[in-house]
């Protein structure tokens, strides 16, 4: 298959495929969930940081929240929040299983079955794979970067930083060569480093193929991305209307409010990027299929 008819082939599969996509959904919605918990919680350590020049403390909205309320209320949150960090941190690994396999049994023709077998029977290699590639997240840049600067000695703070961008670096460079790995352990069920090995080894082998993939796929990710904030646009709007709103409700009714709102709008968020992801990752996963068939560069025949 040519990358054109890869990227035809994985659209047409991400809109045939409701299961692909629900999957993806799930993905989707937790990420971006933890993402944004990151956000705030980094935008509010900039703000007391930079705009008020004051300490910030590690936990100083938990403090504020067992302060604000009794206690049962501060422990149910906190036990909350904290099963939710869990599942967010997790699920993205789970579903991931699930979309490769999928995909490749709906490439082939397959009974689209068995995505949950797949998502468990796979997460632990997916995660353990991710794991090794935990600083390539531009929300874990910030993260490094904003303790950083909190809590390291001034000396120190920019050498710091230029090192965590430095590994940032690095960790995109080998998510890039281990594009191919999680197909290896779900669709050859290989071993990590195997996994790793023989994606490292296709990328290199198939570097051209590879690289004018990834155009098309940024050519494309760009012009959904675009459909999709237009989308977000007015209901953006309406919500903002709604907020001036609460300034002439009680707090409690105004963060409640807000707070439904966000929860809404991470839903909707998350249908346009469930398919964003089902394609993008479907696309890898097709790619890997038609490049893993393919003879090995440095296998010599011999008479």
């Amino acid at each position: 298959m040519t990358p054109r008819e890869i990227i035809a082939e994985a659209w047409a599969i991400t809109t045939r495929e409701v299961t692909i996509r629900r999957w993806s959904f799930t993905s989707s919605f937790f990420e971006t969930l933890l993402n944004l918990k990151l956000l705030v919680y980094q935008i509010y350590f900039a703000y007391e940081y930079f705009g008020r020049g004051g300490e910030v403390g590690f936990f100083d909205i938990e403090i504020y929240i067992y302060h604000s309320m009794p206690f049962w209320a501060f422990l149910a949150i906190i036990t909350f929040f904290i099963a939710l960090v869990v599942i967010e941190l997790f699920m993205p690994h789970l579903c991931l299983g699930a979309i490769i396999g999928l995909a490749a049994k709906s490439h082939r023709k397959e009974d689209m079955r068995g995505g949950l077998v797949l998502a468990l029977y796979n997460f632990l290699p997916i995660f353990a794979i991710h794991e090794f590639l935990m600083l390539s997240g531009l929300s874990t840049l910030i993260t490094a970067s904003s303790l950083i600067l909190r809590y390291i000695d001034p000396a120190l703070k920019l050498p710091s930083i230029y090192f965590a961008i430095g590994l940032f670096l690095v960790a995109n460079t080998l998510k890039f060569l281990f594009s191919f790995a999680e197909e290896g352990v779900v669709i050859r069920k290989q071993g990590i480093f195997t996994a790793i090995g023989r994606s490292f080894k296709l990328i290199v082998s198939h570097l051209g193929h590879v690289v004018f993939l990834i155009i098309l796929l940024l050519v494309i990710s760009l012009r959904i991305l675009i459909n999709t904030l237009m989308v977000l646009l007015i209901p953006g709007i309406v919500i903002g209307i709604g907020l001036l709103l609460t300034l002439f409700l009680s707090t409690g009714i105004s963060y409640t409010i807000a707070g439904i709102v966000g929860v809404i709008l991470i839903f909707i968020a998350s249908y346009f990027f469930a398919y964003l992801h089902a394609f993008k990752q479907t696309v890898w996963t097709l790619t890997y299929l038609e490049l893993s068939s393919q003879k090995d560069l440095d296998v010599i025949e011999t008479a």
